[in-house]
């Protein structure tokens, strides 16, 4: 996973929608997502978004998040409306990226939000686009990259806030639309792999082991980097099941860090107790009484640190690669140890990809004061539908591999 800066950003970045600007774009975007070897991208199921934004509604789309560049593939559907999207960005995008390029996302419909805070005009932003503007509005509500293409890791519930927020007090129907995006290999990408296996075996000072099968030299690897973070943490690599050292490993390092800060321990899903922790951190930092301490500063930086670590854990389910070793699916954990252990900003394409968007049905919201519905109910839905849709995708994919 790629970290990023947390704290208090200096600024909000408000969209800044601009037709020509988004259209003049367009060759660029399809030029980065075929350097990226995305030569294949179709969308499934857009009838389903048209009806909705030709009756009027306002429309929230609820991408899974599992690879880098499926904003770009998502962008196909929007070229094919010729309606742009409006897009909720991390603040830490804006605020790492050059001049041109922040102009850029912003005329292209991108606004920033901070995660770690209640941002309040990025809240304003999502709900005027919901209730007055043509356009959709994209949430990811995974909220990070977590290589997991088959699976949706669980979506956390402020997309279905916002969303049933602006229902409540529109004069117009509001529809979430569950949205899969689901990649597969045209080419194979087994030399790349075993290429990144051999330098994963000599960053953790192993001789290369062609003559294993891959599956068994990954998760070889994967247990080799759990029990250094192990010794570092426990003093002493542990035995046992992988998932399970993952979140025991995950637990142990959240809940120190919870009782450090005052925080209730174990209480939520683990990014959100990640953000609960980050937050108490930013708001220490911004007391000035406490900033000329170093040390302090240094300990911060460390928890800091660790709350990444327990983001990265989170990001490996543990049994995904063992549940069925794929291609795609040993493609997807080389390409997060490329990022967590050889520090790489994004993974080697592997070979060229085709890619199928696909738009569910609409869940309409229910408006006025009477809560017919819960952040927490919709949140579920959303997932229900994401996953089906991936499942619905893997089964007619028969496009297999020879690999010899």
């Amino acid at each position: 996973m790629n970290n990023q800066p947390y704290g208090v950003p200096h600024q909000h970045w408000p969209p800044k929608l601009t037709y020509w600007w988004y259209y003049a774009a367009r060759p660029w975007r399809r030029k980065a997502i075929r350097k990226q070897q995305f030569v294949d991208v179709k969308v499934e199921g857009i009838e389903s978004l048209k009806r909705s934004l030709d009756s009027g509604c306002g429309v929230m789309l609820t991408p899974n998040h599992s690879f880098h560049w499926d904003s770009y593939c998502l962008l196909e559907a929007s070229d094919m409306l010729a309606t742009p999207f409006y897009i909720m960005t991390a603040w830490q995008v804006f605020a790492t990226s050059g001049w041109f390029e922040r102009e850029s996302m912003q005329r292209c419909g991108c606004f920033s939000v901070d995660r770690e805070g209640t941002d309040m005009q990025a809240m304003k932003t999502a709900i005027d686009v919901l209730q007055r503007r043509r356009e959709p509005l994209v949430i990811f509500p995974e909220g990070d990259v977590y290589h997991t293409n088959d699976r949706i890791t669980p979506l956390r519930d402020g997309a279905a806030a916002m969303a049933l927020m602006a229902a409540r007090k529109s004069e117009r129907k509001i529809v979430v639309i569950p949205t899969a995006i689901k990649r597969w290999y045209l080419d194979n990408p087994m030399p790349s792999m075993l290429q990144t296996a051999e330098e994963l075996e000599r960053r953790l000072f192993w001789r290369p082991q062609p003559h294993r099968d891959l599956v068994d030299r990954i998760l070889k690897i994967a247990d080799g980097v759990l029990a250094l973070k192990e010794l570092e943490k426990f003093g002493a690599a542990r035995q046992g099941d992988l998932s399970h050292r993952i979140a025991s490993l995950a637990d142990s390092v959240l809940d120190t860090a919870e009782t450090k800060y005052g925080l209730a321990p174990g209480k939520g899903m683990l990014p959100e107790r990640v953000k609960e922790v980050r937050r108490k951190i930013i708001q220490l930092q911004s007391d000035t009484t406490l900033q000329s301490d170093e040390s302090q500063r240094r300990s911060w930086a460390d928890d800091m640190e660790d709350m990444f670590l327990v983001t990265q854990l989170y990001s490996y389910p543990g049994d995904y690669l063992a549940a069925n070793p794929t291609l795609e699916r040993q493609a997807e954990t080389l390409d997060k140890l490329e990022e967590d252990v050889l520090g790489a900003t994004y993974p080697t394409p592997r070979g060229r990809l085709m890619v199928r968007v696909r738009f569910d049905d609409p869940i309409e919201l229910p408006q006025g004061k009477e809560k017919k519905m819960t952040p927490n109910d919709l949140t579920k839905s959303i997932q229900f539908q994401i996953q089906s849709m991936l499942d619905g995708l893997n089964a007619r994919h028969h496009h297999r591999l020879q690999v010899n």
